[in-house]
C-alpha cells in the first residue's frame, strides 16, 4: 500500500460494516446521484460504491460528484478499469479526491475483462503481471499536491493469486459475483489483516419465480464472462449449474432474495465468513426503486448486521 496511508484497521472503521453497490446511479442525472447519496448517507449506510464502464461515467469524476453531496459517506470504486487511464493520472486524481474530501475515498483498481480491454487495444493475457506493474507505477509517481495521507487502494479480486496480490500491495480486496463460500476461501488466503469487501447482490421479492428471473437476467452478462464463470468453476459450480442463465442453486448462492430478514441473514453470513464490509447491490428496474428498497432495508436495521 502507499507510504504514508492509513492502515487496513481504520480502513475497515471507516467502510463501516454494510455498504452500498449501486449499478444503476452511472446512468442517473447527477442531481439525481447527488440526493441519492446524501440519503443513503442519512440512512447510515457507511459507503457508496459505484462501477465503471465504456459507456458510463468516468471514475473519479463519478466519484467527485458523490463526494460532493456528502458529508462522511465513504466513496469507493468498484471497480476503476486500469486501462481507462495511465498509473499516474490513476494516483494524482486518486490523491486529489483524498485531500479534497478528508479522506473519504477508496480508489478500487480492476483489471476489467479481456473484450473490454481488448476494444480498448490492449493485451488482456497476463492480467494480474499487468496489475502488478501498474501498482509498481503508482507507488513510483511523485505527486506533488498536498496530501494529509494517500487514497487507500483495494482490487477486484477473485482467484487466489490475484487476492494475494490485493493483500501483499493494497488495503484488501474488493470480490463481485462471489458466494459466501468465496468470501471464506478469501479471507483464508488473505489472511486476518486486509481488508475483505465482497459485493452481495440482493432482490426484495418473496415470489421464488419472479425473484429468480430478476436474478437471472442479472447474472446473464456475468455468467459469459471467464472471470466469473471460472471462478465458480474453482468453488465447484459445473456446466449443469452455469449453462440457462443458471441452476436455482447457483442463483441462490450469488442471489439473496426474499423478505429483509433473508437478506440481512445473507449479510451475516459474508461477516461470519471473515468480511468486514459487506457491499449490497439491490437490483430494481429504476434507481428510484433501489433507493425505496434500500430504505426498506435500513428500516430492517441491516446497517447493524
Amino acid at each position: 500500500m502507499p507510504d504514508g496511508s492509513i492502515d487496513a484497521a481504520e480502513l475497515k472503521r471507516r467502510l463501516g460494516r454494510v455498504g452500498v453497490w449501486a449499478s444503476t446511479l452511472s446512468g442517473a442525472p447527477a442531481s439525481f446521484e447527488r440526493e441519492a447519496a446524501a440519503e443513503m448517507e442519512g440512512l447510515g449506510f457507511g459507503t457508496l460504491w459505484v462501477g465503471e464502464s465504456p459507456k458510463g461515467k468516468e471514475a473519479l469524476a463519478h466519484a467527485a460528484i458523490l463526494l460532493g453531496a456528502t458529508q462522511q459517506l465513504m466513496i469507493a470504486t468498484g471497480i476503476a478499469n486500469i486501462w481507462a487511464r495511465d498509473p499516474v493520472a490513476a494516483t494524482n486524481g486518486a490523491n486529489a479526491l483524498e485531500e479534497a474530501f478528508d479522506g473519504r475515498f477508496v480508489f478500487g483498481l480492476g483489471v476489467s475483462h479481456a473484450p473490454t480491454v481488448s476494444a480498448r487495444g490492449h493485451d488482456y493475457r497476463r492480467p494480474v503481471s499487468a496489475m502488478r506493474a501498474y501498482l509498481d507505477a503508482m507507488d513510483a509517481t511523485e505527486y506533488e499536491g498536498p496530501l494529509p495521507e494517500p487514497a487507500p487502494r483495494m482490487l477486484a479480486a477473485l482467484r487466489p493469486r490475484m487476492l494475494e496480490l490485493a493483500g501483499q500491495r493494497t488495503h484488501g480486496a474488493h470480490p463481485y459475483f462471489v458466494t459466501v463460500e468465496h468470501t471464506a476461501r478469501a479471507r483464508a488466503v488473505l489472511g486476518p489483516d486486509p481488508v475483505l469487501a465482497p459485493e452481495q447482490t440482493v432482490v426484495l421479492d418473496t415470489d421464488p419465480d419472479r425473484a429468480r428471473q430478476t436474478a437471472r437476467r442479472f447474472m446473464s452478462l456475468y455468467l459469459g464472462l471467464p472471470n466469473y464463470t471460472n471462478n465458480l468453476r474453482d468453488l465447484g459450480w459445473d456446466d449443469r449449474h452455469l449453462a440457462d442463465g443458471g441452476s436455482d442453486e447457483l442463483v441462490d448462492a450469488i442471489v439473496a432474495w426474499g423478505d429483509p430478514e433473508t437478506i440481512i441473514e445473507r449479510v451475516r453470513g459474508h461477516l461470519d465468513a471473515g468480511a468486514d464490509h459487506v457491499c449490497v447491490q439491490a437490483l430494481a428496474d429504476t434507481p428510484e426503486r433501489m433507493l425505496e428498497d434500500l430504505r426498506t432495508l435500513a428500516r430492517s436495521d441491516v446497517v447493524s448486521s
